[in-house]
């Protein structure tokens, strides 16, 4: 089912796994779902070669910061150019890698990111993960500070916890489960932001990557390393997450899915009615009890 017209902001990111073989996907996605803000990771390719007309086409303004075969971010929004901020973290001037936008969008500071897989671990691939982990680190935390809304939405390559893979064992070697990472994470998340997908559901197991190995999708054999992540400004407006699973099963997939969260037009309040609901089975528990002792006491 589609998304239907709704007053709340939805912002998706979405690794495309190569936008010129997969434009197809994307549109199809963009036209059915209608996210507001949709942030893309390995584009696979150069600036010249990213399909801007195509998706000026489908109704959204665009930003990217493209590579060659590998790599390359995107900011797409709907209706709106959004206004470039940054691109690349601060501290790589020898960092050839496409891995960093960051957006400003109707007031909301948006980063589409791209963390280094890392494998195979024990040597630079892996060392060159955890030293783009700390500069995200680094720069994050002033991010969290300042007064704007802000969201890390990204690739993050990063499993936080055994809750979400489907089986730990078979990858207890790979880069995106490791201590050194999920540790860098940990730190990440100790800033303050919260981690949307799984505060909104805490106790799901969700996913958004699937291997094209082994059958992994149909066999839902999934990992959780595509994240958003937010600060302390929007986090009282998180209204809704979930992944739009549909588009990993369509053929020529990326092997991820377009995951995403919803922010209400302002902080969500718990009405009266609300409250008084929540009141309403301890009130009934006190009464109960008290008929039940006076009926012992008779």
């Amino acid at each position: 089912m589609s998304r239907g017209p709704s007053k709340n902001l939805r912002i998706a990111t979405f690794n495309i796994n190569g936008i010129r073989s997969r434009l197809a996907r994307l549109l199809e996605w963009l036209e059915k779902e209608k996210p507001d803000v949709a942030c893309l990771q390995e584009l696979k390719a150069d600036d010249a070669a990213f399909p801007a007309a195509a998706i000026e086409r489908a109704g959204y303004g665009a930003l990217w910061h493209g590579q060659r075969a590998w790599n390359g971010v995107a900011i797409l929004a709907r209706g709106a150019a959004p206004v470039e901020v940054r691109r690349g973290l601060p501290g790589g001037e020898e960092d050839t890698h496409s891995r960093y936008l960051e957006a400003e969008i109707g007031g909301i500071v948006v980063a589409s990111l791209y963390l280094p897989n890392g494998n195979p671990i024990g040597g630079p691939k892996f060392d060159y993960k955890l030293a783009w982990f700390e500069r995200l680190i680094a720069y994050a935390a002033g991010l969290y500070e300042s007064d704007a809304p802000v969201v890390l939405a990204g690739d993050f390559n990063v499993v936080p916890t055994d809750f979400d893979i489907y089986n730990p064992a078979s990858w207890r070697r790979d880069a995106l489960l490791q201590p050194q990472t999920r540790a860098c994470y940990e730190r990440l998340l100790a800033q303050g932001w919260v981690d949307a997908l799984r505060v909104l559901h805490p106790g799901e197991r969700i996913y958004t990557f699937w291997d094209y190995f082994r059958n992994h999708w149909q066999r839902n054999a999934g990992l959780r390393i595509d994240h958003l992540l937010v600060n302390r400004a929007l986090a009282p407006r998180l209204a809704a997450a979930g992944v739009d699973a549909w588009v990993r099963g369509q053929p020529g997939a990326s092997d991820h899915a377009p995951t995403w969260i919803e922010l209400a037009p302002h902080v969500r309040k718990r009405t009266a009615a609300k409250k008084a609901a929540r009141k309403a089975p301890a009130k009934r528990a006190r009464q109960g009890s008290a008929q039940v002792a006076a009926r012992r006491a008779k």
